[in-house]
């Protein structure tokens, strides 16, 4: 993405994530934020019951590394020519403001495209940008895990009440991944035939996408799956189920195709003898007597601590996992080996912080990128760029049009 320039009138995660991704695959990303108040996800100070350091801050930090900041009032006529201004040098303008802001503010489609006919206009939004809905706003916490049914099928029907999402900014770290997406294609899309696109991605349709297969059953059927409680192992299969180790933790099984793995599987578990024992010895004896060889790997699991069946099944053949927390998961090896991690420059000046990359990546290379920025600290640099000269940056900041 080097040499395309985004634009970014966003708050938040969902839609910033998304210049967060471009900035990661080379994009210059201006983040366009308050001259006050910034964004306001600035002044979140608790996440899921946890304190927040405003200076290392995860919910600034995850969706807006990479990126330069320029501190403009939009609702101002002085504000609007200077957005105009850099919207004339990029490639794509990114929004999730709702139609009525837009329009307020004069930074709808129609606007920004009477400036720079070829922009790419990419809009996030919670339900659509058409419908009834389309002016009503939300969050994952609402369009992406409760409305959608994603919150439904992930909280066991036995528990008689509804599951919190749990992990803030969920669907909407997966939705600017989606937008990124969209947006590389309307890119391409430009460069080979001259036109450009509008692209909308919503957190409700990005939550159908991640559920499709359930969404499509239930369409076909009217009938989908939901989570178990811990204790109810009801598997068909018995090495596809969550079994308790001596100590507390759970491991993961799931041979989904148990043909070819039968004897390794067993012998991993310390039970070689049921490799031979003809209830088990082949796919439509296992399924048949489910029941009780879920029992009896639940034994043999539950006889060991976690760490050991974290170390002894790494040379299982068939597919499984530990039950890690997402602490677990900064110290797991594989993830540390595939740069899932990446190290930046903390704003406070203390030890590095430490972000996760985004899912994809080019010919094996870490990624490199740069901390978020500091509401509006790159104003003067970035206006300079375009060719503004110091006395109307001056007569800018005086009637508070930019910061």
């Amino acid at each position: 993405m080097q040499g395309v320039r985004v634009l970014e009138v966003a708050q938040f995660t969902f839609v910033p994530a998304a210049g967060a991704i471009l900035a990661d695959w080379g994009a210059d990303v201006i983040k366009v934020e308050h001259p006050l108040r910034g964004d306001t996800q600035r002044g979140f100070i608790n996440m899921g019951g946890f304190q927040l350091d405003p200076d290392r801050h995860p919910l600034i930090e995850h969706p807006n590394r990479g990126k330069r900041s320029v501190g403009i009032d939009v609702s101002t006529p002085g504000g609007q020519e200077v957005l105009y201004e850099i919207a004339k040098t990029a490639d794509v303008f990114l929004t999730n403001y709702l139609p009525a802001q837009r329009q307020k503010n004069k930074f709808d489609v129609e606007h920004i495209r009477a400036v720079n006919p070829n922009i790419i206009y990419a809009r996030g939004s919670a339900y659509g940008d058409k419908g009834p809905e389309r002016d009503t706003g939300g969050f994952d916490g609402t369009a992406f895990w409760t409305r959608s049914g994603v919150g439904h099928a992930l909280t066991p029907e036995a528990i008689n009440g509804a599951l919190s999402q749990g992990i803030p900014a969920f669907g909407d770290s997966i939705g600017g991944m989606n937008i990124a997406g969209g947006i590389s294609a309307a890119l391409f899309h430009r460069e080979r035939t001259g036109e450009t696109c509008e692209i909308d991605v919503s957190l409700l349709s990005t939550a159908w996408w991640a559920a499709g297969a359930s969404v499509t059953q239930g369409m076909e059927t009217g009938e989908t799956m939901r989570s178990l409680m811990p204790d109810d192992i009801t598997s068909v299969n018995p090495f596809m189920a969550n079994y308790r180790t001596s100590d507390g933790g759970t491991i993961n099984l799931c041979i989904v195709s148990p043909t070819g793995y039968i004897r390794d599987a067993f012998e991993h578990l310390g039970l070689p003898e049921l490799a031979d024992d003809p209830r088990f010895s082949d796919v439509l004896p296992l399924i048949e007597n489910a029941s009780e060889g879920v029992e009896l790997i639940a034994k043999a699991i539950g006889s060991k601590p976690f760490e050991y069946w974290r170390q002894h099944l790494k040379t299982m053949k068939g597919q499984w996992a530990p039950f890690q927390s997402l602490v677990d998961l900064a110290t797991d090896d594989q993830a540390v080996a595939n740069d899932m991690i990446v190290e930046v420059e903390a704003a406070d000046g203390g030890k590095p912080f430490k972000v996760v990359r985004g899912p994809v990546q080019f010919n094996h290379e870490p990624l490199e990128t740069t901390r978020a920025p500091q509401a509006s600290e790159h104003t003067e640099i970035v206006l300079m760029e375009l060719g503004i000269d110091w006395d109307r940056i001056e007569e800018l900041k005086d009637s508070g049009a930019i910061a």
